[in-house]
This record gives structure tokens, sequence and C-alpha cells, in this order.
């Protein structure tokens, strides 16, 4: 017979005692669930209600990046603020909206439009409360400068809006163009490289004075990204370009200890150099595909998504659940060859974009995606869920 856990026992679960864990274990199931499926769409396996492309920009966004990166916000922002670590009612009120919305998106793509609608709406929900926690702590901290925690939450603020406007796809297709592009560049992407900027120096002991001015230029020239690409596909080639050396330019001088024997630390520096090198690409495929009709397979936004955002997320949330779990900050030869998997997981999907036999490599970059997180679970599931000592 079934015996199911009493409200006090879930309380006093180590599973939810910190808010990283089950955003972090969430993020990654939905991360094998979504790929498992994208493969079977794309193969003709199974046919979903609405586009495969829509899922698969859907699921990753909002219900595998959205929560993994809700895992480290809702940890680390209140440290930037210098306040008091978020309540443990207000992130699992987050959560349960995640993992309903997660669950009837999943249904909802086989069974109805009105069921999957219901499941972005909740997890649209979970994302506006989840700004709201971080825009109280904005306003509670006692810094004086927050330029930080304001960027993130300009960056929360426009997933928001991508979000809503995906949910809106569905019954406006014309909004998807616009909805993607701000969210990988807007919303993910200014994220990320919002904490990378401040996280990764701290983390190599090389500090770094902010170039505030520089920074804004680059979000400038994000935006204009934007607008081109919505106005006309491939014409943002020069912005991107632009954008592919403000950001060599940047790590070059940020003087990071790279190469360096400390996995925990190269993963980071390998996914900050990704960022030059997607642009690039992105320039140089989009003059191509404006000249010449060519088609790329989406390599620009992959490049930029599996480089930068794949290989930060899980050089973070390694070190995230390591250190927050009482084990030594160290990372072993397992760790480190999931690090390395990152980049073969990128590798196979490029040449899915550039070569001729694009099933071959599509199956194996699918493959590469599954292997690597599955493998993530295997090693730290047992740490975020029961606390287990590696």
């Amino acid at each position: 017979m079934l015996k199911f856990p009493k409200l006090t026992e879930i309380k006093r679960s180590y599973f939810l005692s910190q808010p990283h864990q089950p955003f972090f274990v969430l993020a990654f199931i939905n991360a094998i669930v979504s790929m498992m499926l994208f493969a079977l769409f794309f193969a003709g396996f199974l046919t979903p209600i609405v586009p495969a492309k829509y899922y698969h920009a859907y699921s990753f966004i909002y219900l595998f990046f959205t929560p993994a990166f809700f895992a480290f916000l809702f940890t680390t922002f209140p440290r930037f603020s210098t306040t008091e670590p978020i309540a443990k009612k207000e992130y699992l009120r987050v959560f349960i909206y995640y993992c309903v919305g997660s669950l009837l998106t999943l249904l909802g793509t086989f069974v109805s439009i009105p069921l999957l609608s219901t499941g972005i709406f909740l997890t649209f929900i979970g994302h506006i409360v989840a700004v709201n926690i971080l825009l109280h702590i904005y306003k509670i901290s006692p810094q004086k400068e927050k330029f930080d925690q304001f960027w993130i939450l300009v960056a929360m603020s426009f997933g928001v809006v991508s979000h809503f406007t995906l949910l809106a796809t569905i019954w406006i297709p014309k909004l998807y163009l616009f909805s993607i592009q701000t969210a990988i560049y807007l919303y993910l992407f200014l994220i990320i490289f919002t904490v990378a900027q401040r996280m990764v120096p701290f983390f190599s002991n090389a500090p770094i004075e902010k170039h505030i001015e520089r920074f804004k230029v680059i979000v400038g020239l994000l935006v204009l990204h934007i607008l081109l690409e919505v106005t006309q596909y491939n014409s943002s080639f020069l912005v991107d370009f632009l954008l592919a050396y403000l950001f060599a330019r940047e790590l070059k001088r940020w003087k990071l200890p790279f190469p360096n024997s400390n996995p925990l630390l190269w993963v980071l520096h390998i996914a900050l150099f990704w960022i030059p090198v997607a642009f690039l690409l992105s320039s140089i495929t989009s003059l191509l595909g404006l000249i010449y009709g060519s088609n790329f397979l989406y390599l620009s936004i992959h490049s930029l998504a599996l480089g930068f955002f794949l290989t930060m997320l899980i050089g973070f949330g390694t070190r995230v659940t390591i250190g927050h779990s009482g084990n030594v900050m160290i990372a072993d030869n397992y760790t480190k060859y999931l690090f390395y998997g990152t980049q073969i997981v990128i590798f196979f999907r490029i040449l899915t974009s550039l070569t001729d036999n694009f099933m071959i490599f599509f199956q194996l970059s699918t493959t590469a995606w599954l292997a690597l997180f599955v493998a993530w679970g295997y090693r730290f599931f047992a740490v975020l869920i029961f606390g287990k000592k590696l």
C-alpha cells in the first residue's frame, strides 16, 4: 500500500531545504524529456498538436533554462543584495507552478490546445511570481550600488514579455520570431552574461572593473539585432560582427587565468569564449543566408544557446550543487568528463547545420544531449535530493 508523506515531513524534506535543489532537478528532468520528445517528433514517430519547433523552443527556454536559472538566482540574488534568504514558502510557490505547468504542457502537447495553453499559462504565472520575489529583494536591499541586480531584473522583465508572446503565438503565429529573438538575446543571454560578469572573475580570483558604457552599447546592439531580424531575417550580420568584436575585446580585458587546471573554472571560461565565436558564426551565416539563401538550421541561435548558455549552466549548476551540499569544492574525473560532454554536444549540433548528413548528426547531437543530462543526473541528483556526500 502506498504511503504518502505527511505535510510536516515535506516541510522537513532535505530536497526542498534550499531553492536550487528542486529547481535544478525539475529543469534537468525537463531537459531530458523535452529532447526525447523533440527527437521523436522530428523523426515522425509522434505528432504534437503544435509545430515541433514551437514545443522545442518553449520547453527549452521556459521549462529547462528558466527554472535552472531560478535555482541559481534564488540562491545568489539575496546574497548580491545583502538581504535575508528567500523564504521556503515563496520559492516553493514558484516551484509548484512550474511542476504543474510542466506536466500540463507535456500532456497538452498531445491532447488539446486548451490543456497546452493552461500549462503554459501556469508556468507564465510562476514566472511573474518569481520576478516579483526578485523585485521585492531589489527594493529592500540596503545597497546603494545595484547595477547587477537592476540588469537581472531588466532581463527577467524581457523574459516575461517573451513568455507571454510565445503563449500568444498559439493564436497569433506572426509573434513567434519576435518572441524567440527576445527570449534568446534580451532574456537568457542578458541574464546569464550579467551573472557571469559578476561571478566568473570572482571565482577566478581575477576581479574586474565593469565597463558600464560598453555594457550599455552591447544591450543596444542586442535590441538592434532583434529589430533587424524581425524586419528582415538574416539582416543583422553587421550588428552580430560588432557584438563578436566587442565581446572578444571585453573578455581580453578580463585577463582570465585560462588555461588552468581547475575544471570548475575552465568550464566557465570556455562558456564565455563561446560568446564572440557564436556571434561571429551568426554574422557569417546571416550574410550567406541573405546573399545566397543558405539555410543553416538556426546555427546562430544554437551556437549561443549551447556554447554559452548550456556550458555556463552546467558549470554553475555543478558548482552550486557541490558547494551547497557540504562537499569539497573540487571536480573529479567524472565531473571533468561531464564538462567535456558539453562541448561534444555543441560539436555535433554545429555539424548538423554544416554537413549534408543532417539526420546522422542530428541523432548524434540529441544522443549526446541525453547522455550528458542522464550522466549529470546520475551523479548529482542524489546530492540534490538526499544530500549525498561525494
